[in-house]
């Protein structure tokens, strides 16, 4: 992304961050003279120890020298978790993975252990993507699940965009903004860790045109690079089917992700599951 760009992505961050946290959980009174949510800059100023200028210089966007050992002070202040802070670090002193080149064809094939892995999770739809969201691979239970991805041109199998563009998955998720939100999570810690790859913007600028409510569910978008959340279906032949989210990154040259829906215990999806296999087969 460019220098602006990162640095407006930066100011968002810090403010949305700063609005999610309560006076009362920082030992500060509620007071009845604010007029947002959560802490006032100075406020997160103190408890960082730096001064109120310099904090407001940076969550204005504004092109300033920052130390790590102050970043973890406001890391801090602002109770981020792991992946936030990685993600405040990437964008403030811009120490992502790099610019490396993008070549799709590098993780259009995954390896025999990976296609092994999908056989294995006969009952758990389970996608793997790229850095990028691109699925790159899948099993015949998520084809059943969502769609099938094999009649998708490879540009278009995309999970970021199908989530806007195809209807199938607008009414499949009961809680379709938790649904959106734990892929949007991963897509942000992505968008942190590769500060330099225009790509995004270019994405991100292109779904904001086209699908509307992709802008309000991006910023409200947590960052997460393996969100755990209970999911609720109600697929068009199966009915009700509920699932648990977890996703896996994958270890090796190739930055891939594992998304595995593995049916609720105390449901009977496992079993609609098996049935809608047997009684539906792929062309």
């Amino acid at each position: 992304m460019s220098n602006q760009t990162r640095l407006q992505a930066l100011s968002y961050f810090l403010k949305a961050r700063r609005a999610a946290i309560s006076p009362a959980s920082v030992g500060l009174p509620e007071g009845t003279r604010r007029r947002t949510p959560g802490l006032r800059r100075e406020e997160v100023a103190q408890l960082a120890g730096v001064s109120n200028t310099w904090y407001t210089w940076l969550e204005q966007g504004r092109d300033i020298k920052v130390s790590s050992s102050v970043l973890d002070c406001i890391a801090a202040a602002l109770q981020l978790t792991k992946d936030e802070r990685n993600y405040l670090f990437a964008l403030a002193l811009e120490t992502g993975s790099g610019s490396a080149p993008f070549e799709q064809e590098e993780f259009s094939v995954i390896s025999p252990a990976l296609q092994k892995i999908l056989l294995e999770l006969k009952y758990c739809p389970t996608i793997i993507s790229d850095r990028r969201c691109g699925i790159v691979g899948w099993n015949e239970a998520a084809a059943h699940v969502f769609l099938n991805f094999a009649q998708l041109p490879i540009e278009e199998r995309n999970m970021i965009r199908l989530l806007f563009v195809r209807k199938e998955f607008q009414r499949l998720a009961v809680n379709w903004e938790q649904f959106v939100g734990g892929y949007l999570s991963i897509f942000r810690a992505y968008y942190g860790q590769y500060v330099e790859d225009r790509w995004y913007d270019d994405f991100i600028g292109e779904l904001k045109t086209l699908h509307p409510d992709f802008n309000e569910l991006w910023e409200q978008s947590q960052v997460s690079s393996a969100p755990d959340v209970l999911l609720e279906f109600r697929h068009a032949k199966a009915g009700k089917m509920l699932f648990h989210l977890t996703s896996l990154q994958v270890h090796g040259t190739a930055d891939l992700r594992c998304s595995i829906y593995t049916p609720a215990g105390d449901s009977n999806t496992e079993s609609k599951l098996k049935q809608l296999m047997e009684q539906h087969t792929l062309h």
